[in-house]
């Protein structure tokens, strides 16, 4: 193991810890001889100015300043592996979605992996498979920025379902990566509210000066992440549907909404019970389950997925 690593063992140790740590818990955390625990405390000490500091009673080590950083860029090997295995995938996950800017840290990473003596092609044996995903479009990196930087944006959206386009001036809340694609939660100025746009409608972003209105988190729950779906708005339903034994065994293991409430019944029948605002993700949902699943209520929501399964056995008749 390099002292490279036991710096950074020593250091996370001290300051994990509100007392003074054991000469004999160092070296079991080290891993190593007396003599190299001593090296790697004088190193520590002398070279990187570490406020190392011996304690009597109880006997140990400590950070004077808690506040205390190692200098420079200091991770564990497994750390490193981590976020250039994180790197890889954010790459297989959105193709060259920040490639520029993650560039040059991933150069450094295999820099430092390959002086600790460690691989960094493991990451290619996990594989990520994209179901209908849609680029996010020319204006994802000013959309983040705006998001983190907490300023409005004035946006060119067109709407999908119509394909008219608006002008609006948002503030940008938080991205949503939701089924392969991303979405802006963001309060609409033109609107005088929440709303949600797909990133990929986004024809246009410009960012302004002013900054962003901020809405709390419970709010942007409570109105955009409470209902079934990506719809926005607060639970005005309940969906209650009834899977077949086969099916259930596999719906039962599935989340399909953090309020979700699941029973099995006495035939091995499974009633999943689902808040939902707008249903027209849902009915999609119901219907790729085609036969294995009925929708027990409410009588709105059934009458709209049986019409839509009559439509689509017309299309064969």
């Amino acid at each position: 193991m390099k002292s490279f690593e036991h710096v950074y063992r020593v250091h996370r140790l001290l300051k994990s810890r509100r007392y003074p740590v054991a000469f004999e818990t160092l070296m079991e955390e080290l891993e190593c001889s007396r003599a190299t625990t001593k090296r790697v405390l004088a190193y520590m000490r002398d070279v990187l100015g570490a406020p190392i500091e011996t304690s009597r009673e109880p006997r140990g080590y400590r950070y004077t300043d808690e506040a205390y950083e190692l200098p420079g860029f200091w991770f564990s090997g497994e750390e490193l592996q981590s976020l250039l295995t994180l790197q890889q995938l954010l790459a297989t996950f959105q193709p060259g979605l920040l490639d520029d800017a993650l560039g040059p840290l991933r150069k450094r990473l295999d820099q430092i992996l390959e002086s600790q003596g460690l691989t960094t092609g493991e990451a290619a044996r996990i594989r990520l498979l994209r179901a209908a995903a849609r680029p996010p479009g020319d204006h994802f990196a000013t959309i983040a920025a705006a998001v983190l930087q907490r300023h409005r944006l004035k946006i060119d959206y067109e709407s999908r379902a119509t394909g008219k386009l608006s002008t609006r001036e948002i503030s940008p809340q938080r991205l949503v990566h939701y089924r392969d694609n991303w979405y802006l939660d963001a309060w609409c100025h033109q609107s005088d509210d929440l709303r949600t746009f797909a990133v990929d409608c986004v024809r246009c972003a410009e960012p302004l000066e002013a900054s962003a209105q901020t809405v709390e988190t419970e709010k942007l729950n409570a109105r955009l992440g409470g209902s079934y779906g990506i719809f926005s708005g607060v639970p005005t339903a309940t969906a209650v549907l009834r899977f077949t034994p086969e099916r259930a065994r596999w719906v039962a293991a599935e989340q399909w909404h953090p309020l979700q409430h699941g029973e099995w019944l006495p035939d091995g029948q499974y009633e999943l019970s689902v808040p939902y605002h707008d249903d027209r993700e849902l009915i999609l949902d119901i219907l790729r389950y085609g036969p294995d699943v009925e929708v027990m209520g409410p009588e709105r929501l059934r009458s709209a997925v049986a019409e839509r399964l009559r439509a689509a056995a017309r299309r064969y008749a």
